[in-house]
C-alpha cells in the first residue's frame, strides 16, 4: 500500500471515530490541524503546522463555520483558503478580525499550490476559495489575534455532521502560507493524517488530541 493511500485511509477512519463520538456526545464544534503537503523547507512546514488550525463549528439552520486562527510568534501568513467539496454548497458569507480582509470566490493562484501532488489529487471546487486582499502579508492571517470565519451553506439535508463524518474523504480544507522569514511558502491541508497505527483503536484515540471537542449541546 502505497505512503499516500496510508494516509488517505487514516484520514477516513479519524473522520469516522469523530462522528461517532459527535453523534454520541452531542459535540457541535471541532479543531482540525494542519499537514504540510509540498514540504518546500522542513522548518517551514513546522513552523506553519504548529501555527494554524481551523474550527468546525454548526452554524445553525444549513450553515457550518470555518474560523481560521494563527499561534505563537513565527512569522507565517495565512494567504489563501480553499476548500475541495463535500456537503457544502457555497460560500455564504466572510468575517474576520481587524485588519483581515479576505475576498472570497477567487484567488491567485486557484488551485491549492502542491494539490496535485498528493492521493487524490486536491481539486478546489468552483468558487469554494478565498484571498486576502493585497497586500497580503498584512491583511492575512498573520498574529495570534487575528481570525478568518467562512461561513457556508449546507447542501439540503445535510448537517454538521455530515461534513465532520466527509472531512479527509469527501471533503479537504487547504491553505496556502507565505510570509516565512525565510521568504518561502508552503501549502498545509486538513485534517491532519493519524499516526502509523491508526488503525488500532488507541492510536487513533491519542491522535485525536489534534482535535478539541467543545461546545457540548
Amino acid at each position: 500500500m502505497s505512503r499516500l493511500l496510508v494516509l488517505n485511509v487514516r484520514a477516513a477512519f479519524v473522520a469516522s471515530l469523530l462522528l461517532f463520538m459527535f453523534c454520541a456526545n452531542g459535540v457541535s464544534a471541532a479543531t482540525f490541524g494542519f499537514g504540510c503537503i509540498t514540504n518546500n523547507l522542513t522548518s517551514d512546514c513546522t513552523i506553519a503546522e504548529a501555527a494554524f488550525t481551523v474550527d468546525i463549528t454548526d452554524g445553525g439552520a444549513g450553515f457550518v463555520d470555518f474560523t481560521f486562527t494563527k499561534s505563537g510568534t513565527d512569522a507565517a501568513n495565512l494567504s489563501e483558503v480553499y476548500f475541495d467539496d463535500g456537503s457544502l454548497l457555497g460560500i455564504s458569507s466572510i468575517a474576520s478580525s481587524a485588519g483581515v480582509v479576505f475576498t472570497g470566490g477567487s484567488a491567485s493562484p486557484p488551485n491549492l499550490p502542491g494539490g496535485d501532488s498528493i492521493s487524490p489529487p486536491f481539486v478546489t471546487t468552483a468558487g469554494f476559495l478565498a484571498e486576502a486582499n493585497n497586500p497580503a502579508p498584512k491583511k492575512g492571517v498573520n498574529d495570534n489575534t487575528d481570525w478568518l470565519t467562512i461561513t457556508f451553506a449546507l447542501i439540503n439535508g445535510a448537517t454538521f455532521a455530515d461534513t465532520i463524518a466527509a472531512m479527509g474523504t469527501q471533503l479537504r480544507v487547504g491553505i496556502h502560507v507565505t510570509a516565512f522569514d525565510s521568504g518561502g511558502s508552503e501549502s498545509l491541508i486538513a485534517p491532519v493524517p493519524v499516526p502509523a497505527a491508526a488503525w488500532l483503536l488507541g492510536s487513533a484515540l491519542a491522535a485525536l488530541g489534534w482535535i478539541r471537542r467543545k461546545r457540548i449541546c
